[in-house]
C-alpha cells in the first residue's frame, strides 16, 4: 500500500480499503495482535457498514480484555447492535473491563458504569446503587470527562441514598465541570452563586 492514494479514483480507494481489510485481518485473525483487531472492528464497522463482522472481531474484549474493544462491544450489547441481543449485564461487564484497564476510552467506560449504576441496570440486584454511581463517576471525572462531573454535581445538589446532600460538592463538580466546557454545569454553578447555594451569595460570579 505503497504511495499516495488519489481519493478522487473510486477504483483506487475501493482497492486501498480492500487492501486495509486484508492487512487488519492478518493482524489480528495470523498475527494474534490485539490492536489489529481493534482495527478490523473499526474497518469492518466504518468502511463496509459490516456491524455483524465487526461485533465479531469485538470478541478482542473477551480474548484479550482489549480496553478499547470492551468500550465498543459494551455499546453494541447496549443498542442490540451487530446482531448482538440488547443486554445491559453484558454491556457493564465489557465496561467494566475498560475502565479497569485504562485507555483512550476508559473515563467513557467509568461514565457508562455511572449511568448504569444509577439507573439500576447491569448489577445483580437491579437497583439504583447511587453510591457506586458517584464512584465510576468520580473515577471518569479525574480523568477530565466533564458529563461525570455534572452528574457528580447533581448527585451532591438533590442526594441520593447512600449519598448525602452537599451544595459544597456540588458547587465543586459544577466548577470543575464548567471549567470542561459543560454549558449546562456553567448554568448551576452561575444559580448557586445567585442563590448562595454552598457559596457566599454574590451576583458577580458568572459563566
Amino acid at each position: 500500500m505503497a504511495g499516495l492514494v488519489n481519493f478522487e479514483d473510486e477504483e483506487e480507494v475501493k482497492e486501498y480499503l480492500d487492501n486495509l481489510g486484508v492487512e487488519y485481518s492478518f493482524q489480528c485473525y495470523k498475527e494474534m495482535d490485539p490492536d489489529g483487531c481493534h482495527r478490523l472492528a473499526d474497518y469492518l464497522e466504518g468502511a463496509k457498514r459490516n456491524f455483524e463482522a465487526a461485533a465479531k472481531a469485538l470478541k478482542n474484549c473477551e480474548d484479550n480484555r482489549h480496553s478499547e474493544s470492551c468500550y465498543k462491544l459494551g455499546a453494541h450489547y447496549i443498542t442490540g447492535k451487530g446482531g448482538l441481543p440488547a443486554d445491559f449485564k453484558r454491556a457493564y461487564s465489557c465496561f467494566l473491563k475498560s475502565c479497569e484497564k485504562g485507555g483512550k476510552k476508559s473515563t467513557e467506560a467509568c461514565h457508562n458504569l455511572g449511568l448504569l449504576e444509577g439507573g439500576g441496570r447491569g448489577n445483580d440486584h437491579q437497583q439504583p446503587n447511587a453510591s457506586l454511581a458517584r464512584d465510576y463517576y468520580s473515577q471518569a471525572c479525574d480523568g477530565g470527562f466533564a458529563p461525570s462531573c455534572f452528574h457528580l454535581s447533581a448527585i451532591y445538589l438533590q442526594g441520593a441514598p447512600g449519598v448525602p446532600k452537599d451544595m459544597s460538592r456540588a458547587l465543586e463538580y459544577s466548577l470543575k465541570a464548567c471549567d470542561l466546557r459543560h454549558i449546562w454545569a456553567c448554568a448551576n454553578a452561575s444559580r448557586m452563586y445567585r442563590l448562595g447555594d454552598g457559596v457566599e451569595k454574590s451576583d458577580a460570579e458568572t459563566y
